[in-house]
């Protein structure tokens, strides 16, 4: 090899992600495994399906999965973080809207000893009074330090506005709520859907038959929890306020956020793949119209992103930045100007080029390592897409085209849907 010879450059032909061996345990449980990695460790993820979606309170499903590595019969709240230290595992708990995750990370040779306390945290959780309140004021804190920044305020009041607060994503937690969250209410959530018919578990890295045949003996032989039938989704509707702009007062803020936002489609759309090209293209990379405009030739913001966010049954448009209070009409009016262009003017055959080699390069990237592709798949999983899923992403950003990026924007960059949040001191 000369490399004094730059390399060709080669389109992306074929997007090859790793399919998992999936089966099923003997007590019904779904079992994925992805087999890939050098390195002596695994990763177990263990995925229930519950979240904020099914909860009865604020916070019952954060901290009922938050609570797993607090104690349980056979370990306290020390002894698990001192083992799992020792023999080199790392314990990953989170929530989403609809699902909790538990993931350890472990060696091989000690995955014997490091799926033993893993499995304790799982079937024989305590919730202990002591270390509740120890986590619930750790968290008070954190909201109390958050609810002091002005992106965080724009970002609930967006949600408010766009679903309602009677839906779980315009729900806002206050402070009070942390107060009500009690071992028993945990125990409750954690009786619902921590169970074996409700569970599914992705092994990737090196995962061995011997790891295998351990993960089956700790969950996959006989039922554990209070097992039943899987639970009905819930489905929430969702009202938006008619109000355009919404502004929330920081007296002592030093700056503003903005946040722009509508309803959208979700991932199951057919628009959706080739929108995700025109939301990357309008601000989704540093490259971005708003980021070139807006940041590089006005000096109005630091940085500004445009993007997609999802929740169940519903899909969100999301244009994000903070700027000096002088700046935020200025500002607005530049997001305009951006999503007018996009509706009148084709996109130029070279920009659209750079934005499908970001994409092609982030796809490459985001799908080459076990754990990455561990993700994926659990995204799949998750947000009940089919294993086409990747090459139709594949074949939509390549072939999407300019007059197909114009429609797009016409169809769902609709400014007068979005909502103008703006959190910070207000101008006389």
């Amino acid at each position: 090899m000369d490399r004094t010879i730059q390399p060709e450059i080669q389109d992306l032909e074929n997007l090859i992600v790793t399919l998992p061996m999936r089966t099923t345990l003997p007590n019904g449980i779904p079992l994925a495994v992805i087999k890939a990695g050098e390195q002596d460790v695994v990763r177990m993820d263990i995925l229930f399906a519950g979240g904020r979606w099914q909860q009865t309170q604020k916070l019952q499903a954060l901290f009922t999965n938050r609570m797993l590595r607090e104690g349980s019969l056979k370990y306290t709240a020390s002894e698990i973080a001192e083992k799992l230290d020792y023999y080199g595992a790392w314990l990953e708990l989170s929530s989403s809207s609809e699902y909790a995750y538990i993931t350890l990370y472990s060696l091989n040779k000690y995955f014997a000893e490091t799926l033993e306390i893993l499995e304790s945290i799982i079937k024989e959780p305590l919730f202990p009074e002591k270390e509740l309140n120890t986590v619930l004021d750790v968290n008070i804190q954190q909201y109390l330090v958050n609810s002091s920044k002005v992106d965080f305020l724009a970002q609930r009041s967006l949600l408010t506005a766009l679903y309602g607060n009677e839906h779980p994503c315009g729900r806002l937690t206050e402070e009070k709520d942390y107060r009500l969250i009690t071992p028993d209410v945990l125990r409750e959530f954690y009786d619902e859907y921590y169970h074996s018919g409700n569970c599914a578990i992705f092994l990737s890295g090196n995962v061995t038959d011997d790891v295998i045949h351990k993960v089956e003996s700790a969950f996959g032989n006989t039922p554990f929890g209070n097992y039943r039938y899987p639970l009905v989704k819930k489905e929430y509707t969702f009202t938006t306020t008619p109000d355009k702009r919404i502004f929330v007062e920081r007296d002592d803020a030093l700056q503003s956020a903005i946040k722009l936002g509508a309803t959208t489609i979700e991932r199951t759309h057919p628009d959706y793949l080739k929108l995700r090209v025109l939301m990357t293209l309008f601000g989704g990379y540093f490259g971005s119209r708003l980021m070139s405009n807006i940041r590089e030739n006005k000096g109005y913001t630091y940085g500004i992103s445009a993007g997609t966010l999802f929740y169940p049954g519903s899909g969100m448009i999301l244009i994000s930045t903070e700027a000096d209070n002088e700046y935020v009409e200025l500002l607005i009016r530049e997001v305009y100007h951006e999503i007018d262009k996009l509706q009148v003017e084709p996109v130029p055959v070279s920009e659209l080029t750079m934005v499908r080699n970001y994409m092609l390069g982030e796809m490459c990237r985001n799908y080459e390592s076990p754990f990455s592709l561990a993700d994926a798949w659990m995204f799949i999983y998750t947000s009940k897409l089919d294993d086409t899923y990747f090459a139709r992403s594949l074949q939509a950003v390549k072939e999407v085209t300019p007059e197909e990026m114009k429609e797009l924007a016409n169809r769902y960059l609709c400014k007068e849907t979005l909502k103008e949040v703006i959190a910070g001191k207000k101008l006389s």
